[in-house]
């Protein structure tokens, strides 16, 4: 882990935040005495993209109308 004091992150805060970019954690230090830590943030996730059930349900069953009751009602008798 690297170390950095209060006055030099004041003053080099570019190579502090380039060790940071690199996934570095740091340790801040204050007259010697460690004051605290510094983590890099994790990566974000990327965003989840959600499927488009309107276009799948027209790929499968083309311009017809389904009645999703009486589909409910027919899975409904064969449990």
């Amino acid at each position: 882990m690297k170390s950095v004091s209060v006055s030099e992150l004041r003053s080099n805060f570019s190579r502090v935040e380039a060790w940071l970019s690199g996934g570095d954690e740091i340790e801040l230090t204050k007259r010697g005495q460690v004051v605290g830590r510094i983590v890099p943030t994790p990566a974000k996730a990327p965003k989840l993209k959600m499927p488009d059930f309107a276009a799948r349900a027209k790929a499968v069953c083309g311009g017809r109308k389904i009645d999703t009751a009486s589909l409910l009602d027919y899975n409904k008798g064969r449990s």
